[in-house]
């Protein structure tokens, strides 16, 4: 019996959870680092392009527009990628946060608290940040509040996948799972804060095609030729409905079952439609839809260095720098300092804050939503919104090189563990005649 005297035993945070759910997150790591780098790629080709002779060409390109204009989407390439593409994007993530809180590991109330609550903190604290900087630059400067809450996992998980080899698995699982919870959070920030006026009758029509796609993928039909036109459909209402398109893609994202196996302990046979469709659509989305659109957000033209210091000094600027690197590592690191003290939870076997300040600083990294929360704030192609993408740039940056240097020392650290821990393994593994004949 225990002995209700006795103190109450601690709980770890970071914990590395289930086999299963480890695996999968390592998996899709891999993949987003594959994206990372090619959203990197993309940016930097942007970047070289609008700050070249030929900057007038991009512009232009960007500028393009194409679409049916009967149904309002005669729409320019810019626009097309940040309603259009990241529609596909914010699919995945609603097939990831279903799976996530269905049948991850963070079904379980203690597993999810702590990354709901980091992210929380992760935005309360750089929009408060940036609030407090541009409290009387004036002229609409506070519609920016927003821009520096989001976290890029793509960009993250690329940076922690170059600088750590050792570092445990339950600081990249909790990065995955802490930008997952914070982009459902952008998406919701989207459609309420920046919705201007909503056609309630486009709205209410987005019923239909999302109720026939949630009843297709219920019963497990697979056929792209019926669940694309009703995806389609679904992001053509919703896009006309005034709210931003892409919260279709998190709905139709989240209308897929999450069918667990039999290895899984779930009571359905066979791979879920949701696991299924997760596997098709994260290459499209982390290979081609979110580079696509760093192409085309990520295209400011600086202006030479004059250019660049009078975009840093704009206190719009410089709240998204100050929100993405000292907000983002005091909202996360705080709150998840608060929760081990109020729960009397402990860090990990071998896991230290410093740790923790490390990928604090490396949610820090907001590019995609950041970029598409400035287009709604500022209004695409204003001087603003240029402002806004060289802050958002800068900060990233900033937030990038600081974890690294946290997490490049650590994971040295951990990698003489390993080495240390590897020698004491073969010492014991060594006969003990053989031990006896050296001796």
């Amino acid at each position: 019996m225990t002995d209700p005297a006795s103190p109450r035993r601690s709980l770890p945070l970071f914990s590395r959870g289930s086999w299963s759910e480890t695996d999968r997150i390592a998996t899709i790591l891999r993949k987003e680092t594959v994206g990372g780098a090619l959203l990197l790629l993309a940016t930097v080709i942007a970047l070289i392009w609008a700050n070249s002779p030929w900057f007038e060409s991009y512009n232009t390109l960007m500028a393009t527009t194409v679409g049916p204009s009967a149904l309002h989407l005669d729409l320019s390439l810019s626009t097309w990628a940040a309603d259009g593409l990241l529609a596909i994007f914010f699919f995945v993530v609603g097939l990831e946060l279903k799976r996530e809180f269905v049948a991850g590991d963070l079904r379980d109330p203690a597993r999810a608290a702590l990354p709901i609550a980091a992210a929380v903190g992760g935005m309360a604290i750089p929009a408060l940040i940036f609030v407090l900087v541009n409290l009387r630059t004036g002229d609409g400067a506070l519609m920016g509040w927003a821009i520096p809450t989001a976290t890029d996992i793509a960009f993250a998980v690329a940076v922690l996948a170059v600088i750590s080899t050792h570092l445990p698995a339950s600081l990249r699982t909790f990065l995955l799972t802490l930008a997952v919870v914070d982009d459902l959070l952008a998406v919701t920030i989207i459609a309420v804060f920046y919705t201007d006026e909503i056609n309630f009758v486009a709205l209410g029509l987005t019923i239909i095609p999302l109720g026939l796609f949630t009843l297709a993928v219920q019963k497990r039909i697979r056929s792209w030729w019926i669940l694309i036109p009703l995806a389609v459909i679904t992001w053509v209402l919703m896009h006309e409905s005034g709210v931003h398109a892409t919260v279709a893609g998190v709905l139709l994202g989240f209308a897929v079952p999450v069918m667990r196996s039999k290895a899984a302990g779930g009571p359905d046979a066979g791979p879920g439609l949701a696991e299924h469709f997760e596997h098709k659509v994260r290459p499209i989305s982390a290979g081609i839809a979110v580079p696509l659109f760093a192409f085309a957000a990520a295209g400011v033209t600086v202006g030479g260095f004059s250019g660049l210091i009078s975009a840093l000094t704009d206190p719009i600027a410089i709240g998204i720098i100050a929100g993405l690197v000292i907000g983002k590592t005091i909202g996360i690191f705080g709150t998840t300092y608060l929760v081990s003290k109020f729960t009397r939870a402990t860090l990990g076997a071998g896991l230290k804050w410093l740790d923790v300040a490390g990928v604090s600083m490396l949610a820090g990294i907001g590019f995609t939503v950041s970029l598409l929360i400035g287009d709604l704030a500022f209004g695409e192609g204003t001087q603003r919104d240029d402002h806004v993408k060289v802050g958002v740039l800068a900060g990233s940056l900033i937030a990038a090189t600081l974890a690294a240097l946290i997490l490049l020392s650590r994971n040295k650290a951990y990698r003489l563990i390993h080495i240390e821990e590897t020698r004491d393994d073969d010492h014991d593994g060594i006969p003990d005649v053989y031990q006896q004949k050296n001796d």
